[in-house]
């Protein structure tokens, strides 16, 4: 049964399972956040500098190459946000709001914003267009690391409506075939985690799928170590720590001390492993960490987009 067959029961159900449906989102949100501060410590170094450094990665301490301050989260949680408001002030998917919002973000100066997105903004800035040019050479993680407003507001809605809605965000500034496949991904097994689905059912009814249609996000061959922020190494890297490991913890802790891309494996790994384990799984000492408007906001945005998702007029819109 998929999302679409089960929303007329799901919706009549939500009274009951309500605390458990928010503190899955609010739990996935947290856990992009969460997974960004911690990993941004060790973002490019290489695993055996981390060991070196600190034996393993278990605080969020902050430093790092931005030398952020103590649970300060970098544009992974940022540009999510701004995906967030846009969606929420709109009540619509719109790529033209949508780009604004990026706009507007990017003009606040984040601490920190990858190449291809800042492109992509600075393309929609001077022409107005809000799909940069299909390229073979954008198929970073930009996109996909904001993905999960987009699995929250299309909750309720069919998959199809979730991968158009995810593809109106992504091309802004990734127009790019792996970039799609790696986030539509990630909002299938959100999306499917929000509703109760056990990791086995995740790996055969999902991930499966998705490598046998997308080989090269095979995860099972080897142990990724030093990812860069090429879609698959990220894919790679985040499905290895949430399959192989059975507690938040021990996936967030896998996955950052693999170094490399460390904020944006981080964030990905906290949103699949927030939401399959709840917000209460998440230990003190991070959640005691994150910066409090940050938690806040995590909060707030997890809760709002859920119940933007329960209306039945929200319109997924393309402008170009």
């Amino acid at each position: 049964m998929n999302v679409s067959d089960q929303k007329t029961d799901n919706v009549q159900a939500v009274s009951v399972i309500d605390l458990q449906l928010r503190q899955r989102a609010q739990g996935a949100y947290l856990g992009l956040a969460v997974g960004d501060a911690l990993g941004a410590t060790v973002e490019f170094l290489t695993p055996q500098e981390i060991r070196h450094q600190y034996g393993v990665h278990r605080n969020i301490v902050g430093g790092g190459w931005l030398k952020l301050a103590r649970g300060q989260v970098t544009d992974d949680t940022t540009m999510t946000f701004a995906l967030a408001d846009s969606i929420l002030r709109t009540g619509r998917i719109n790529a033209d709001e949508i780009a604004i919002g990026f706009s507007e973000w990017m003009k606040r100066k984040p601490v920190d914003i990858g190449n291809t997105v800042r492109r992509g903004i600075v393309h929609y800035r001077t022409s107005g267009n809000t799909c940069v040019p299909e390229n073979e050479y954008d198929a970073g993680n930009g996109a996909c690391m904001r993905s999960l407003a987009i699995a929250l507001a299309t909750l309720w809605r069919d998959e199809q409506d979730a991968i158009k809605a995810s593809r109106i965000q992504a091309h802004i500034t990734h127009n790019n075939k792996d970039s799609d496949a790696g986030s539509e991904c990630l909002i299938r097994m959100l999306r499917s985690i929000m509703l109760g689905t056990d990791k086995p059912s995740l790996l055969n009814d999902i991930v499966d799928d998705f490598i046998q249609h997308h080989p090269q996000f095979d995860f099972q061959k080897r142990k990724i170590g030093n990812p860069s922020a090429y879609i698959v190494d990220t894919m790679q890297v985040v499905l290895q720590s949430f399959f192989y490991n059975d507690s938040f913890e021990d996936i967030l802790l896998d996955v950052v001390n693999r170094g490399g891309d460390a904020d944006t494996t981080g964030a990905i790994a906290g949103m699949l492993a927030g939401a399959f384990y709840s917000v209460e799984n998440i230990p003190d000492r991070w959640m005691n960490s994150l910066d409090a408007d940050v938690n806040r906001n995590c909060r707030e945005q997890a809760d709002s987009l859920l119940q933007l998702s329960m209306d039945s007029h929200l319109s997924v819109t393309y402008i170009v």
